[in-house]
């Protein structure tokens, strides 16, 4: 554990002090830039938020392939086809953040980036849930390119207000370490480096490290990068949690549903994934492309029930941890223990979310009345 706080700390101060140099650079390039109507800001801000995040996770990863610990993570294809996916991020992020390309096009981006991890070692081989074993090589890489491309989208679909993303991304990369790690130990007490757990610690630390630049009144987005890079890290932990969970130890990990590798990601970014859905049906509806942009989702909702941005992102962080936390609890504790204080939390949150709405609705009732 104490290694992987090491990294955590490592990639914070990476992240934190690299932010306001990307930032400086940024500027030059966003001088001209317009404002769009959904935007909540009034003067253009860097996008480029997500090279910061980039580079702290890659040097975390270099970091990181110093210790013997990791020699079994290392001696795979998966590092590798990460620096070359995160290279296609890279350019595809920054080409977007600065000539807004066609929905298609980055489409093609994201597939490209999921083919690379397939071709590297990232296949959804498998689903821990009974003995399902998926032997066709070509349904192996194409689930794997789903689950990347849903992920990456459902994250981008979250960045919409200052720290948004950067914390929903923070809290599903704690819960997803935590996880990952009390698996690992599980499945080999001796050897217990763990893809996942690796991924999760570094991208948690980069991102904990850019939520101070980005929080309310944020100085700096991490742009098309940065939502991409988070995506695709949380896809690639996610499929290689699928090879750990084998063995007798593990028996009990491998029959709980919530940890099926298209359900796993989405369960830790839920409130993006629910958001991404509406969006596309809401879209289709009005004869709009999917990836078209609006100013209808949930963060917006919540920011015309009254909530100020800091209080909508605040319950927003709550919600996913209420909703991570209780999922994968289930692993450790029985259900019959989870499930009152999961509902309590729910309902807490419940009501923290539609309280202005409530209230303002009750006060124009009094009104009525007064007039009647």
């Amino acid at each position: 554990m104490r290694i992987y706080l090491l990294l955590i700390a490592f990639s914070f101060t990476s992240s934190y002090v690299l932010t306001p140099i990307v930032r400086s650079v940024g500027h030059r390039f966003t001088s001209n830039q317009l404002l769009r109507d959904r935007d909540q800001h009034q003067v253009p801000i860097v996008k480029f938020g997500g090279v910061a995040i980039i580079a702290a996770f890659s040097m975390g990863l270099w970091f990181a392939g110093n210790f013997h610990f990791f020699r079994g993570v290392f001696s795979g294809s998966v590092p590798q086809g990460l620096s070359f996916a995160l290279l296609v991020i890279l350019i595809l992020g920054l080409a977007d953040d600065m000539f807004d390309l066609r929905w298609w096009i980055k489409l093609l981006g994201q597939i490209l980036v999921g083919f690379i991890m397939a071709t590297h070692g990232v296949l959804i081989q498998s689903l821990p849930v009974g003995s399902w074993q998926i032997h066709e090589q070509w349904l192996q890489i194409v689930l794997t390119v789903f689950l990347v491309v849903l992920t990456m989208n459902a994250i981008n679909f979250s960045d919409g207000l200052d720290g948004l993303a950067a914390g929903l991304a923070a809290i599903g990369a704690a819960t997803f370490f935590v996880y990952s790690y009390v698996l690992a130990t599980h499945v080999s007490a001796d050897d217990y480096a763990n893809v996942g757990a690796l991924l999760c610690a570094l991208l948690l630390g980069a991102c904990l490290g850019f939520l101070p630049h980005n929080f309310n009144p944020a100085n700096i987005f991490m742009g098309e990068t940065g939502v991409l890079t988070i995506g695709l890290i949380l896809s690639v932990a996610a499929i290689a949690v699928t090879g750990d969970v084998r063995g007798l130890e593990a028996q009990r990990f491998r029959n709980i549903p919530a940890y099926m590798p298209v359900v796993l990601p989405m369960v830790i970014v839920f409130l993006p994934v629910l958001d991404l859905v509406l969006s596309v049906f809401r879209r289709l509806a009005n004869k709009r492309s999917p990836f078209s942009p609006d100013s209808k989702h949930i963060h917006h909702r919540m920011l015309a029930q009254g909530h100020s941005v800091r209080r909508a992102v605040i319950l927003l962080y709550i919600w996913a941890a209420v909703i991570a936390v209780s999922v994968v609890s289930v692993a450790f504790i029985p259900v019959v223990l989870v499930a009152p204080v999961a509902l309590l939390l729910f309902l807490a949150a419940a009501v923290g979310t539609w309280w202005p709405l409530v209230l303002r609705r009750f006060v124009a009732l009094r009104k009525r009345l007064g007039k009647a």
